[in-house]
Order: structure tokens, then C-alpha cells, then sequence
């Protein structure tokens, strides 16, 4: 039991550190992280952190968050930053909220848009980020 314990501190030590950012301002400052990436930094095996942070919570400063939610993907933008998939996907969602209803944007024109903001997208990839978050 004091094993499995050390195990899921030292897996949630690495999250925290990885995404302090995140804790203390939010959602938007969530940074892509893997399984993989915990697994490497502690030194065990990438099954082992993913049994760790399977229907486990954390009460963090932005409420309740089961552990999996730490972990996204992420791409590089034009600045060589690395930028979370979760946190385009907000965007998206942000700027079809935003939208005149009567004229309402393209997944071309969001991807237009993006590019502008240095975060290259395609069409297809707006549209597939809409219809994971059920956007019509």
C-alpha cells in the first residue's frame, strides 16, 4: 500500500510541476503533456502511469480534475510553442459562440483566422476539433 502511494504522489508531483501554469490561471495555460512524458520524467513504465491516473481526482485551484485530464496533445505554432489541442478547441468553441447567427463562420474562415493568430490548421481539422466538442 506505501508503494502505491509513493507511486501516485510522485506521478501527481510530476503533473503539478509540468502544469503549474495551469493551476494557478487556468484553462488556457494547460500545456500539451502525454503519458509518456510522465512515465520518462519518474522513471517507470508508461502502463504504470496510466493505471495511476485512471479514475483518480485531484482538488486543484481550478476545482475537482480527474488526472486524466492533464494529459493532451498539443502542436507547435509558428513561434515554436508548443500549444495544447484543449486550448484550440476552446477557441473554436469561442469564436463559433462570438459568431453573427445570421451569418455564421466557415471552418475555412476559423481556420483563416487561426493562422493569423500563428496556429496553422487546416479546414478538415477545425472541422473534426467541431464535431468532437458536438459543435453543428
Amino acid at each position: 500500500i506505501e508503494h502505491r502511494r509513493q507511486t501516485i504522489y510522485r506521478v501527481v508531483e510530476c503533473i503539478v510541476q509540468r502544469q503549474r501554469e495551469f493551476l494557478d490561471k487556468g484553462v488556457e495555460h494547460i500545456k500539451p503533456m502525454m503519458l509518456k512524458d510522465v512515465a520518462e520524467d519518474i522513471g517507470m513504465h508508461l502502463s504504470t502511469i496510466s493505471r495511476v491516473v485512471n479514475r483518480k481526482y485531484a482538488h486543484t485551484p481550478q476545482g475537482v480534475i480527474e488526472l486524466r485530464r492533464f494529459f493532451s496533445e498539443g502542436m507547435l505554432n509558428e513561434d515554436g510553442e508548443e500549444v495544447s489541442t484543449r486550448i484550440i478547441k476552446l477557441r473554436i468553441k469561442k469564436m463559433i459562440e462570438d459568431e453573427d447567427s445570421r451569418k455564421p463562420i466557415t471552418d475555412d474562415e476559423i481556420a483563416k483566422t487561426l493562422s493569423k493568430e500563428g496556429i496553422k490548421l487546416s479546414r478538415r481539422t477545425v472541422a473534426k476539433y467541431r464535431d468532437q466538442m458536438q459543435i453543428p
